[in-house]
């Protein structure tokens, strides 16, 4: 490897970010999950258009936290021996649960496949939130302005992810112990923050996360459209920084170097180094708050892009731990 990326990694195996999670950070989270606890797991299906010869594909929707109606991808093999193991998907900022024929690998390896629609971007899932301040620009800072914090947009996100996860507990043909995550940039952040919720989730497995280390994005300067929200909030809402302390206090709640810490499953992680849209040190931030087994695999002159192989690493990595 050139000794620049491998400067670049040594001075990044320590990093954890910049701030501390709020001194009520716990008490937040624990309120989160009675909420979730709250919601019915109750769903629907509706059977898709696509073509397989080896899978059933269905349109599922369920109601989430807030009462927001969310809407996955479902693909389950034909055949079903058995209990089976299931594999999560999360998908990247503004965007949807893409094409179908993107899951049948996993089809192919006997796993059933969740992929769902974050509320609000670009799939199917509405986002019916009320929010007080700025809702025209970004998902990072809706909800920062309300009085009661659990309005945070990405909040309830994050609880989605779990209930998805919990929904397929339900599933008779599910085996509950082999169910894992997995998505890039945001859908990797979501990876993260499943993991985080579902104590026995059995394997995570995220490339490039998005959403890590919001106070160190700010004070490295870092230019990014993704990320232009929150100098966008300074211009229009606090030009004159008297509110940047309860700003960045607010966004730590949904950091996800803060969530790293309650991760407990096995970790497969990618970071590509020339990363100009979730900077490395961002999710070193994350990636070095992960106490669980962990491993991480850098692609060093690869951007915010498709990494090459990726897929068969992480399908290696669920069937291995299959084994284990």
């Amino acid at each position: 490897m050139n000794k620049l990326y491998e400067c670049q990694i040594e001075h990044l195996k320590d990093y954890k970010g910049i701030g501390d999670p709020p001194k009520d950070y716990d008490e937040y989270w624990a309120r989160a999950r009675k909420d979730l606890e709250n919601v019915s797991l109750e769903y629907e299906l509706k059977k898709s258009d696509f073509v397989s010869r080896s899978c059933d594909a269905y349109d599922l929707y369920f109601t989430g936290v807030s009462g927001a109606k969310i809407h996955c991808q479902f693909l389950k093999p034909k055949r079903i021996e058995g209990k089976i193991p299931a594999v999560v998907m999360f998908h990247g900022y503004w965007s949807n649960s893409g094409e179908w024929s993107g899951k049948l690998p996993y089809i192919a390896e006997g796993f059933c496949v969740l992929a769902m629609d974050v509320r609000g971007q670009g799939g199917l899932s509405v986002d019916n939130g009320v929010y007080k301040g700025n809702t025209q620009s970004g998902h990072i800072i809706r909800g920062l302005e309300s009085d009661n914090p659990d309005d945070l947009f990405y909040r309830n996100v994050y609880l989605d992810t779990a209930q998805c996860v919990k929904i397929l507990k339900t599933m008779d043909f599910v085996d509950e112990k082999n169910i894992f995550a997995t998505g890039a940039s945001q859908g990797g952040a979501l990876t993260i923050a499943c993991a985080s919720l579902v104590d026995d989730l059995k394997g995570a497995a995220a490339i490039y996360p998005f959403l890590c280390d919001f106070q160190g994005i700010y004070q490295n300067n870092f230019k990014n459209p993704t990320y232009e929200e929150i100098t966008w909030y300074f211009r229009q809402r606090d030009p004159n920084h008297l509110r940047e302390d309860f700003f960045f206090e607010r966004l730590a709640y949904i950091d996800i170097k803060n969530r790293a810490k309650n991760v407990k499953c096995d970790v497969l992680w990618m970071t590509a180094l020339m990363d100009n849209v979730c900077p490395p040190f961002s999710q070193m931030a994350a990636y070095n708050n992960i106490t669980s087994n962990k491993r991480i695999v850098f692609f060093p002159e690869y951007q915010h892009e498709y990494l090459l192989y990726s897929g068969d690493i992480i399908l290696k990595f669920f069937l291995e731990l299959l084994e284990s």
